[in-house]
């Protein structure tokens, strides 16, 4: 559980957290960490599409991305992160707020519209082509 908040709510990529456990004496292979990972992504994989759903299922959705930093060999990459966000309360609305997050590594037009070819509602976004 650690390694997973260290992670996702930390931001702490795992050769750092790997770095990290060594230096307090209980070093774990990164391998193994990255594993570890991949088992709690698999698991709550079911959890993110419910999710998923429930954010796609909305009338109106709000969009936007903006940058990540990404470690990279000896640099720092410039990634994405896509946000569609559910909240209809100011419109009457009885459903839960919700967003759902992607990432990619670039900025291309075909990101949005994978995210949102089955929505049939209302984007409320900036005027980025990719969401055309």
């Amino acid at each position: 559980a650690m390694i997973a908040f260290e992670k996702f709510g930390q931001h702490q990529p795992l050769n750092r957290q790997a770095e990290r456990y060594a230096l307090e004496g209980a070093p774990i292979a990164l391998s193994t960490m990255a594993d570890a990972i991949g088992s709690v992504c698999s698991a709550l994989d079911p959890l993110r599409r419910l999710v998923e759903a429930h954010v796609m299922a909305a009338e109106r959705l709000h969009g936007d991305d903006t940058t990540v930093p990404v470690l990279a060999k000896g640099k720092t990459d410039i990634g994405r992160c896509w946000v569609y966000v559910r909240d209809d309360a100011p419109f009457g609305g009885a459903g839960p707020p919700a967003a759902i997050f992607y990432y990619s590594r670039d900025r291309r037009g075909e990101h949005p519209q994978t995210h949102l070819a089955g929505y049939a509602g209302i984007l409320q976004a900036d005027a980025y082509d990719g969401y055309n």
